[in-house]
Formats: C-alpha cells, structure tokens, sequence
C-alpha cells in the first residue's frame, strides 16, 4: 500500500522532505481520493508523525489539520500540547476542540496556552469564565479585545473583582455596555482610590481636600450609572451600594435631585421593606405624612424625612408642568435657607452645592449661546 511506503521512506528521509510529505498525507486524507483501507492507514501515519523529533513535521501536520472539522482527535489533542508554534495552530483554529478541552487546557495549560485560547474566535461562555477564573490580566485584556468572546455578566463581575486595580482592564471594563451595574460602580471606586492614593495629586490639592473631591466625584459618577440602569438591574445596583454602606442620606438626596426617581424608588423599597407596588404610589400621590412615614421607615430621621419631602412634593409640580428637574434643586436650597436648623447640616451643605453647580453649568451654557450668536 502506498501509506507503507510512505511509512517506511520516511525512516530515512529529511526533515523539510518529511514535513512537505505530512503536509501532502493530509491532503490526501481530506480529498476522500483515497479508499477506506488507505484512508484508516493516513491516520495511522498521522498517530506515528506526532512522534517525529523533528519540529517541522509536527507543525506541518498541525497546519495542514487546523481548520479541518473532521481532523482526527487522536491527533489534534496531542497537537494542542504540543510546542507553544505548533498547540497555537490548533488552539487558534480548529473546529476540533471542544469547550471541555479548551476549559482542561486552561486548567492545565501554561500562561501562553491560555493567552492562545483567550484569541480564539467566539468562544463559548463556558470557555470564558474558565479563563476568567484561573487567568492572568495579561489573559483579561485579551478576553476584553476579544470582540466575539460571550463573556457573561458574572464573569465580567469577577473580572471587575479580580482585575479592576488594573487601569487597562478598568478601561476595556467600563468600556463595555453590558458591564453590570454594580461591577461599575466597583470600578468607579477604584478609580477614586487610585487617584486619591497618587502622591503627586495629594501634594498638589492636599489629602484632605482630595478625599473630599473622590468622594463627591464618585457619588456624582454613580447618579451616572444609575441614569443608564433600568429594570432589575437598579435592583441590583441599589443592593449593591446598601451593602457598601453607599446609600447615606447625602447620596440619596443627590440622587432624588438629579431626577433619579427609578433608583431612588428602589432604594426606598430595599430600605423599607415595602413593596414596590406601595412605594411607588406613595411617591407619586401620596400625602406629606405619608411621604415622611416612608422615608422615617426607609431609616431617615425625623429631621430630614421632612426635607426628603420638599423635594418629593417638588419633583411631582415640575413632572406635571414639564419643567426641568434643576428648578427642584434650586427651590430645594432656598426653602432650607430659609428653614435653617431642622435638618443635617451636611445635607443642606450638599444641596446648596447642588444648587451652585447647576447655576454656574447654566452661565456657561449661557455664555457659550451668547458668545455663538454674537460671532
């Protein structure tokens, strides 16, 4: 048979003969011209070449089976734990592999073995949160460029968890629109401790002062991610911050005078404890008392359920006239100017600062039409 000649020619011949020879044994193999006896005998040959000492060989066999669904696994398999030139055909292209040998590959493999597998396309969610699980951040970057990598939200979660002090990956992270929410808010955290930490910003603005910056910095990019958050997901993320501590008075007021009635409807319902059905009414009709009775259940004080409140009963005229939502933070900050000693001091504070803020936003904006219409 032609297969036994080739097997006993190959005992003698070069290396370079016998990697074009391995090459054209596949092609004959995959061309079905040869019959069933010879074709069984080609993969016999093909077991034997994985033998050959000479790289080449291997690597032209590897080349000439990577893309082929039908390659044999008794050869493939081997192949993949190959030599890092020759498993990374394989690894990279075949069709062969099966997400349970790409998951043992990454469990066992070595750190460039799962840098090839995190380049492979479309890799399965299984595959991904393997990678995720036991990978390096060098194999994080590469799952995040990886386009057709179905990572899930829980593996996007532990990536955020494993990696996010990482500014690459935090980068590539909350590039993404299908980072959960409360992975987000994570990682807008970690971006505060990290310039909070830098030793050259705490020279220049002072440590305490800097504190304070993050800290507001932080709470104004979470109203962010709230804004993009809908559904269970503000669930999650108001869950998330009750567990951080993050649901503090100042943050909730912030929220209600940024308009950000979902969440900070939610947040009521997880403070509370009372259905959402109920919390929503009370919200939108509910009398004063009832108001504040729902904010002293959600734990608010007596001295700012009443603030809570103003700025409750403020938000409905503004949503009935159509008016914009700034209006409530600036009315907000006169009424407590005027009142004075009932609420927290802190509170009042931030409201004001709220109030300034969006007076200066508007003199810009103001500026800037002016400025256009007069060029």
């Amino acid at each position: 048979m032609i297969i036994h000649a080739f097997l006993r020619w190959i005992e003698t011949a070069k290396a370079s003969d016998r990697a074009r020879a391995a090459a054209a044994l596949v092609r004959a193999w995959s061309s079905g011209s040869i019959g069933v006896d010879e074709r069984h005998a080609a993969e016999m040959a093909m077991v034997f070449l994985l033998d050959d000492p000479a790289p080449k060989v291997r690597l032209a066999l590897a080349e000439a089976l990577a893309d082929n669904p039908d390659a044999p696994r008794t050869v493939i398999l081997p192949l993949s734990e190959d030599q890092p030139e020759i498993a990374a055909q394989v690894i990279l292209r075949s069709p062969v592999l099966t997400d349970r040998d790409l998951v043992d590959l990454a469990a066992g493999g070595s750190g460039l073995t799962r840098s090839l597998i995190a380049h492979r396309a479309a890799l399965s969610p299984a595959v991904c949160a393997a990678l995720v699980e036991v990978g390096s951040v060098c194999d994080a970057l590469t799952l995040l460029a990886n386009g057709s990598a179905r990572l899930t939200r829980r593996s996007l979660k532990q990536l955020s968890e494993r990696f996010g002090d990482d500014g690459e990956v935090r980068a590539l992270l909350l590039d993404r629109d299908d980072l959960p929410s409360d992975a987000r808010h994570a990682l807008v955290e970690k971006v505060g401790s990290a310039l909070a930490s830098d030793a050259l910003v705490q020279a220049a603005v002072g440590r305490q002062r800097l504190e304070r910056v993050t800290r507001e910095a932080c709470d104004v990019a979470t109203i962010g991610v709230a804004a993009d958050t809908h559904g269970d997901e503000v669930v999650r993320l108001v869950e998330h911050l009750r567990v951080r501590g993050k649901l503090t008075p100042v943050f909730l007021m912030q929220a209600l005078c940024a308009g950000r009635i979902e969440f900070f409807a939610a947040a009521m319902v997880d403070l509370s404890g009372q259905g959402e059905r109920r919390v929503r009414s009370i919200l939108a009709d509910g009398r004063e008392p009832s108001v504040r009775a729902l904010f002293e259940a959600a734990g608010l004080g007596s001295d700012i359920s009443a603030l809570f409140a103003d700025a409750i009963l403020l938000w409905r005229k503004d949503a009935k006239r159509g008016e914009h939502r700034l209006s409530v933070t600036a009315r907000l900050a006169a009424r407590t100017r005027l009142a004075g000693d009932g609420a927290q001091q802190a509170l009042l504070d931030m409201i004001e600062g709220l109030a300034i803020a969006e007076r200066r936003q508007s003199a810009r904006s103001y500026a800037l039409t002016a400025a256009r219409d007069a060029a």
